[in-house]
């Protein structure tokens, strides 16, 4: 049952935390990030909240100094909607998931070319052998 109200305190979080950051936050360190899950603990005490941004390593570094900055307020906002008896320390970690899925997109891509481009090789050497 804990495992159940966990889940939906971390949608929850995971919604709000979205919001706040996409329409509250206006720290320009904090450019196009998306809120990719959250773990809550067992005990609901603790939430990190994994998030993805398109960019360097640099860019990563900014956005977590910028999301560091703003942890407080969005602890608030987040006490605020859930109505707990105490609102969750929240943790911001960056998700490589998205960056490691659109890797293995273009790979897929380029090996699915390569295959198109020997198979229209091979196709051409079949029609010369027939001719």
């Amino acid at each position: 049952m804990a495992s159940r109200r966990a889940a939906r305190v971390a949608q929850r979080i995971k919604q709000e935390a979205s919001q706040i950051i996409l329409y509250e936050l206006r720290d320009p360190r904090i450019g196009l990030l998306t809120v990719t899950r959250v773990e809550v603990s067992a005990d609901l005490h603790y939430a990190t909240i994994y998030y993805s941004v398109m960019g360097d390593e640099a860019v990563r570094r900014t956005a977590q100094r910028g999301l560091e900055s703003a942890k407080g307020l969005v602890r608030t906002r987040i006490a605020g909607s859930l109505q707990l008896r105490e609102a969750p320390d929240i943790r911001f970690e960056f998700d490589p998931s998205v960056e490691k899925a659109i890797e293995m997109s273009k790979l897929i891509d380029a090996a699915t070319a390569s295959d198109r481009r020997d198979d229209g090789e091979e196709e051409e050497e079949e029609d010369t052998e027939v001719v």
